[in-house]
């Protein structure tokens, strides 16, 4: 009778459980799942919410894990490659609990562990013949937005660009545009890989759903992120085919940085220095800002050992080993030509969705046993290709999941009365 029902072990339904684990996934915290499901009549307890949503967890790690060519209940292969491939990889942070121990903070540094993000993004696209946004846009030239983005405090600058805030349209993401106005791909199909594995395992499980995916086959590949070594050892080792491109919003932040370094007594000096020398990096003179910054060292001399990350010399000695190190993914001008992104605005949209679950004052996981499972729920849950649901129809113990047909009584007793 259990097995008719569908019901597993513990007498939660497919459905009930298809409930559980999404509500555990798109809320705040177990006990808000659980206060959402006594709404709708579902006496469920925080520790059941917790226990399922473990369960399911680790079972979509062990999908995620197994091969791509055999793994067809996780994503289904699509008819055929797309037109624009887009992998994005980012770094997160969230609190961990020592093995082994119950509720309540028990490592030392308030237990902050990395976690790694990707987003895989089939995309539409146009090419051109010709750079189609040569000038930066609004966004890049308004001083408190470019203070906002490099976490600083903002110039106090009478340039004409702060009078004129940037509009809707210069903030929006790729999906709030318009798009007979915009260059950018145009996202169709997003799926999230997340894990708090080393750099070289996740790497292994972006190149597994790159595959399942057929990325590998697309018309245009791009791979972006910011200048953290894993990132482009990831893309070395599994997205060799795909045009890197470092994400524009990061050396940005490291040029306006240098910009208030080099011009400590005069705000409107610093601002004209960070308006050239972001629009040079926009318009792929990278080598000549790396040139105009090295002049700048060798005024200001070079950083002594032990020297502190404040000190102007540090500041522009660590700009130019950034542009440096990644100079050749910074053909700006090429990629939008070629219709590829050159932000990672999808990848930090991600970021927040997955904090939104996973990152908070009050949050500490099991390690590892809680961490990685709630990343897998969260990440399948933010996917668009309905894989969370579809896992739980086909998990064992639902209804929906073949299962071998039980022997006949009578054939079974038979059996028994020929051996005797």
């Amino acid at each position: 009778m259990r097995e008719a029902l569908g019901l597993d072990a513990r007498e939660l339904s497919p459905g009930l459980v298809d409930r559980i684990t999404c509500l555990a996934a798109e809320t705040r915290s177990f006990h808000r799942a659980e206060i959402v499901l006594q709404k709708f009549g579902h006496a469920v307890s925080d520790n059941t919410v917790q226990r399922v949503t473990g369960d399911v967890g680790h079972e979509l790690a062990e999908r995620r894990d197994a091969s791509a060519g055999t793994d067809k209940a996780l994503a289904a292969r699509p008819e055929k490659p797309p037109a624009l491939a887009v992998v994005e990889c980012d770094g997160g942070r969230f609190r961990m609990r020592e093995p082994g121990h119950g509720r309540g903070v028990h490592r030392s540094g308030e237990g902050w562990r990395e976690t790694k993000n990707a987003c895989l993004i089939s995309a539409s696209y146009r090419t051109f013949d010709h750079d189609p946004q040569p000038e930066p846009p609004d966004c890049f030239l308004d001083p408190k937005h470019v203070a906002k983005i490099a976490e600083t405090e903002a110039l106090s600058v009478a340039a004409p660009a702060a009078a004129n805030p940037p509009t809707d349209e210069a903030l929006a993401t790729p999906d709030d545009r318009e798009e007979t106005n915009d260059w950018r791909p145009k996202r169709l199909v997003r799926t999230v890989v997340a894990s708090v594995k080393c750099a070289r395992e996740f790497g292994r499980q972006m190149a597994r759903e790159a595959k399942r995916r057929r990325f590998f086959e697309g018309v245009a590949r791009v791979f972006l992120g910011d200048g953290l070594p894993w990132n482009w050892t990831i893309w070395k080792e599994h997205f060799r085919d795909f045009t890197p491109v470092l994400d524009f919003i990061h050396p940005l932040s490291y040029l306006f940085l240098a910009a208030k370094a080099v011009h400590l007594a005069s705000p409107d000096n610093a601002w004209s220095q960070y308006v050239a020398w972001m629009r040079g990096c926009w318009q792929g003179k990278v080598g000549q800002v790396i040139d105009e910054m090295s002049a700048w060292q060798t005024k200001l001399g070079a950083p002594p050992d032990k020297c502190p990350t404040t000190d102007s010399r540090q500041i522009v000695a660590s700009t130019i080993t950034y542009l440096t190190n990644n100079r050749e993914r910074m053909n700006y001008p090429a990629y939008r030509q070629a219709g590829l992104p050159i932000t990672t605005a999808w990848m930090e949209s991600l970021v927040k969705e997955m904090n939104y679950r996973v990152k908070g004052t009050e949050m500490f996981w099991n390690d590892p046993d809680g961490g990685e499972p709630i990343l897998q729920v969260r990440a399948a849950a933010l996917s668009d290709d309905d894989r969370l649901s579809r896992h739980i129809r086909t998990r064992l113990g639902c209804h929906f999941t073949c299962r071998p047909k039980p022997p006949n009584l009578q054939e079974k007793l038979d059996a028994e009365t020929s051996k005797s």
